[in-house]
């Protein structure tokens, strides 16, 4: 496949036309005051050196050096196959809870925004890892599928907000079915789901999937996030607190008796996230001890810079050009290279 990876420098080609336009323009202006001052056929014999044809092959080499220093600068590229790589590492899902008890603030900024940088920060430490991104709240859906591609993990990852279920709650049973499914057929290969929650409203049998998990060779690690004490819930956009139908204001708490449970029937740890980097680190140490596979990805390899010949033959037109005078050379007279004696 062929491309140019600055493809906007192209633009500058249309300044080649205005080039000729003005060289049209000046040479045809010289003629006619050529032509006022004398006869040409007289005044071509008073200069026997004058060329015409020379200025017009310089002025062609310089044009086409031109479009290939253009060219060049466009960095012209080709190649791109695909092709499959072994790598050592872990295959790692993401299960994050994105209800609206996440937007509480007995974490920094808020346990949501916490959570994501975690999870960022793991990231940032994996090489040759898999991972891949589960959302829930009342339901779970694939917000990214497994991948190596961490740029793209990330750009989902600060994209996320509760706004995108509707249907309240924390189904974590869901959310752990999802991400199973999401490691696809068995494999030799360490996996792990990293469930990060609250752990409240808890509406489906989390414990029993955890236990399935475990059996298929998935440990499931628990981050809670928040405080066991509660703490109020901002409204989106004012300064009020969610209520309940009774108009009281609603706490939400850590329930860190069930993060504990599913912990333990995933094989897995728990541990509490807070506003150090305790949590982060414990998560990255138990990665770090599951045994790391051989990981078949699919690789396209990077494109071929062509640039090079483009401005080699360039620069070998402008060292032909400087060689090439405007007026004949006396001592090269006897060559006809321009054919200007027929």
């Amino acid at each position: 496949m062929f491309r140019f990876a600055n493809i906007e420098v192209l633009w500058l080609c249309v300044t080649i036309p205005v080039f000729i336009a003005a060289y049209l323009w000046y040479t045809g202006r010289k003629r006619k005051q050529l032509e006022e001052f004398g006869d040409p056929e007289l005044m071509e014999a008073l200069m026997p050196n004058a060329s015409r044809v020379r200025p017009a092959v310089k002025f062609s080499i310089l044009m086409v050096a031109l479009a290939l220093l253009i060219f060049a600068a466009a960095r012209p590229q080709y190649g791109q196959s695909e092709h499959t790589e072994k790598r050592q590492g872990i295959e790692a899902i993401v299960a994050l809870d994105i209800s609206n008890s996440m937007l509480a603030e007995d974490v920094a900024p808020n346990r949501l925004d916490r959570a994501k940088q975690m999870l960022s920060k793991l990231m940032d430490n994996m090489v040759n890892d898999k991972v891949g991104l589960v959302v829930f709240a009342g339901e779970a859906f694939v917000q990214l599928p497994i991948t190596c591609d961490y740029v793209s993990a990330k750009m989902f990852l600060n994209s996320i907000k509760p706004e995108l279920i509707k249907t309240q709650g924390t189904a974590i049973g869901s959310a752990l079915s999802t991400s199973i499914r999401c490691f696809g057929e068995q494999s030799e290969t360490s996996r792990a789901i990293i469930l990060i929650t609250d752990g409240e409203n808890h509406e489906d049998d989390a414990v029993a999937v955890a236990q399935k998990a475990k059996e298929m060779g998935i440990q499931v690690l628990v981050v809670g996030i928040g405080k066991p004490e509660g703490s109020p819930i901002p409204l989106p956009g004012t300064n009020n607190f969610i209520k309940d139908r009774q108009g009281n204001v609603v706490v939400s708490k850590l329930n860190e008796e069930m993060c504990r449970e599913i912990a333990q029937a995933g094989g897995g740890i728990y541990v509490r996230c807070d506003n150090s980097n305790t949590a982060t680190k414990a998560i990255q140490k138990e990665l770090n001890k599951l045994a790391t596979q051989e990981i078949e990805t699919q690789v396209f390899t990077d494109y071929n810079e062509q640039f090079q010949s483009f401005a080699l033959l360039a620069l070998l037109l402008l060292v032909i050009d400087f060689f090439i005078f405007n007026r004949k050379n006396k001592s090269l007279t006897k060559l006809d290279i321009f054919g200007e004696k027929d």
